[in-house]
C-alpha cells in the first residue's frame, strides 16, 4: 500500500476515534451525574481497576500494555474532569515525586492542589477543599514515611488506593560535573544516592531542602550548584541533565496512598491497612497475630511507631492480603479488635500493580 493511502486510512480512523472518544465521554459525564445525585465520588477505584483489567485483555498489539493504560488513563481523567470538576491534593510543589504518582492515578486533565507538607494534604480532603488526596507512604530502599502512618491515627480519612511509581533520580546543572560544588535535594533522595555521590562528588556539599522542586529552584539560581531531581522538574527549570539514574539501587520504587472519605468495594483483588495498640505484656502481640494464621490471612507488612502519649507505647501498622469484607478477613479483624487497645482499619483498596 502507498504512504498517500496508508495515510488516508489513519484519517478514517481518527475520524471514528474522534466520535467514539467523545460518546464515551458524554456516557461518563452521564455517570458522574448519576453519582453526585446519590452523593458518591466519581472516581471509582474499584471501576478504575475493572476498566484496566479489560483493555488488557482486549489488547492484541503492537501497543504494549502500559502505553495502552497511558492512553486510557487520559481519557478517563478528561472525562473526570468534565464530570465532576475533582480536585487532587498532593504534597506539592509541581514535578515532584508525589505530583509525578498524582497525575500517573489521575492523568493531566483533573485540578491538582499542591500542599506544603502530609498534613496539609490531609487538612485539604477533610475540609473538602479536595476530593483526594496523594501522600508517600513507603520507599523500598529508605523504607516508611513516618509521618503519613503518624497522621493515619487521628484522621478520619480512608486509604482508597494504593500507586506504584518507579523512582528515578537525576542530576540536574547548568554546569559541567567537575564544577559542581554544591547540591541540593531532599534528605531521603540523599539517601538512595549515597554510592553514586561518594564516587562522582565526595567533595560536593549537600544541602537538604523539602522538596526535590525546591532544590531545582534553588540549583537553577545558583552558579555551580546541582539537584537531585526529577526529568520534569529539568524541564521545568531549564537545568540539563548531568547524570541519569543515579540511585544506588535499580528498584528504588515508592508506594504512595490516595486518601478520601469513602470505603471503596472490594474487586476480589484487594489489600487491607490496619493501625493498633496492645498491651505492654510478654507474648501481646505473638497472640495478635494468631487469628491472621487461623484464618488464612498472609501479612505482607507490619511497621511499629510510638504512640508519643506515653514511653515505650507503640502502634502497629499493618498490611494484609483480601478486603475487609472478604469472610476470613473480617473474621480475623473481629477477633482481634477485642484485644487491643487502639484499633482501626485504615482502608481496603484494590492493588492494582
Amino acid at each position: 500500500m502507498s504512504l498517500d493511502k496508508l495515510r488516508l486510512r489513519i484519517d478514517e480512523i481518527d475520524k471514528k476515534l474522534v466520535t467514539l472518544l467523545n460518546q464515551r465521554t458524554s456516557l461518563g459525564i452521564s455517570i458522574a451525574g448519576v453519582k453526585r445525585k446519590a452523593g458518591k465520588s466519581s472516581y471509582s477505584p474499584e471501576r478504575e481497576r475493572d476498566v484496566f483489567r479489560k483493555i488488557a485483555l482486549l489488547n492484541k498489539g503492537p501497543l504494549g500494555p502500559s502505553a495502552l493504560e497511558a492512553i486510557y488513563r487520559e481519557i478517563m481523567s478528561a472525562s473526570l474532569a468534565l464530570g465532576s470538576a475533582l480536585k487532587i491534593a498532593y504534597l506539592g510543589p509541581e514535578a515532584t515525586f508525589t505530583h509525578l504518582a498524582a497525575m500517573k492515578r489521575f492523568g493531566s486533565q483533573v485540578e491538582f492542589i499542591p500542599c506544603n507538607t502530609i498534613a496539609d494534604v490531609f487538612l485539604e480532603v477533610e475540609r473538602n477543599n479536595a476530593d483526594f488526596g496523594v501522600v508517600p507512604i513507603e520507599n523500598s530502599i529508605e523504607g516508611a514515611v513516618s509521618y503519613t502512618l503518624d497522621m493515619f491515627v487521628d484522621s478520619d480519612l480512608r486509604i482508597c488506593s494504593q500507586i506504584i511509581l518507579d523512582v528515578q533520580h537525576n542530576l540536574l546543572a547548568n554546569c559541567p560535573k567537575e564544577k559542581i560544588n554544591r547540591i541540593y535535594s531532599h534528605p531521603l533522595v540523599f539517601g538512595q544516592c549515597r554510592i553514586w555521590l561518594q564516587e562522582n562528588l565526595i567533595g560536593a556539599e549537600k544541602i537538604e531542602v523539602s522538596s526535590t522542586t525546591s532544590a531545582a529552584r534553588m540549583a537553577a539560581k545558583e552558579k555551580n550548584s546541582a539537584c537531585i531531581a526529577s526529568l520534569p522538574a529539568a524541564a521545568m527549570y531549564k537545568l540539563k541533565p548531568i547524570a541519569v539514574h543515579i540511585e544506588d539501587s535499580p528498584h528504588n520504587i515508592t508506594r504512595f496512598f490516595v486518601i478520601g472519605k469513602t470505603d471503596v468495594p472490594r474487586t476480589g483483588h484487594d489489600k487491607t491497612s490496619i493501625a493498633f495498640s496492645i498491651k505492654d505484656k510478654v507474648g501481646a502481640l505473638y497472640d495478635m497475630l494468631q487469628p491472621f494464621k487461623k484464618h488464612g490471612i498472609n501479612l505482607t507488612k507490619i511497621e511499629s511507631r510510638p504512640s508519643r502519649k506515653k514511653p515505650w507505647d507503640y502502634y502497629f501498622f499493618v498490611d494484609l492480603s483480601g478486603h475487609k469484607n472478604d469472610e476470613h478477613a473480617a473474621q480475623a479483624l473481629a477477633e482481634i479488635q477485642n484485644s487491643c487497645t487502639f484499633f482501626k482499619i485504615l482502608g481496603s483498596y484494590p492493588i492494582g500493580e
